[in-house]
């Protein structure tokens, strides 16, 4: 029931938290769920917020240390939530800083390279990106896609593919091979192909994190499990921004 393409959304950490629901009072809701996921999309947004202010004002060393700071130190949260969901209520805000101010940093660069051949680039990233999430979130709704188990298995496999495809990808840089169709605004037809293939896949995981919080709701875990399903949801959320925002700054680059 529990298989997700979300490396954050598994099978064993809800009937852990299940098993420990008793130690705990009040149980999960979806409500409660996604007004947390609301909470920390402000904390994105924040993040993200001050260090295009750093670009603005000219603090540009500053913004790139804190971009830095944001992808270790996102990491090291994300990590220790996927392994302590317990902890989610007290780390989860603190990821949504960090990955804030990672995201921030990175659209903020992106958007002054593509000012000239692809204007407001950010803007229509995030656009589609919330597009793309609540069109999802609406097929889901209404049960038009079912996250079946055939489904979930595709998904799966498919997000596991992407991960170690990437892997390799940042394995063989550190080695000097570049693979440059990976890269940001790199217009091959290759890279626009991955691009579009990433993003329907990164949607689609929409779909199964939707699931999972509504199963969990529905089986009682324990109310913490509403951060930890808020900071799933925001996982993904982040991964389709920065693939939607690959995707388009592939597309300018062949205009």
């Amino acid at each position: 029931m529990f298989k997700s393409g979300n490396p954050t959304l598994s099978e064993k950490i809800f009937q852990k938290s299940l098993n420990s629901k008793g130690e705990l009072e009040g149980v999960m809701t979806v409500r409660g769920a996604i007004n947390k996921f609301g909470f920390l999309l402000l904390t994105v947004i924040a993040g993200a917020a001050y260090t295009w202010q750093l670009y603005a004002s000219g603090q540009q060393k500053l913004m790139t240390t804190l971009m830095i700071v944001g992808v270790i130190g996102g990491l090291v949260a994300a990590i220790a939530i996927a392994f302590k969901p317990k902890w989610a209520p007290f780390l989860a805000p603190a990821y949504g800083i960090l990955e804030g101010l990672f995201i921030g940093a990175l659209s903020v660069v992106i958007n002054e390279a593509m000012r000239d051949s692809y204007p407001n680039i950010v803007i229509q990233a995030v656009g589609l990106t919330f597009g793309v999430a609540i069109a999802m979130f609406l097929l889901y709704n209404f049960r038009v896609i079912k996250a079946t188990e055939k489904f979930k298995s595709i998904i799966f496999s498919a997000t596991l593919g992407i991960v170690i495809f990437y892997g390799i990808s940042l394995l063989l840089r550190f080695f000097g091979v570049e693979m440059e169709f990976m890269n940001f605004g790199n217009g091959s037809l290759l890279g626009i192909g991955i691009s579009l293939f990433v993003v329907a896949i990164a949607a689609l995981n929409l779909i199964i994190d939707f699931d999972m919080i509504e199963k969990g709701a529905e089986q009682g875990a324990p109310k913490f499990m509403e951060w930890y399903g808020a900071f799933a949801l925001l996982v993904t959320i982040v991964w389709l921004y920065i693939e939607i925002l690959k995707l388009l700054s592939r597309f300018a680059k062949r205009n």
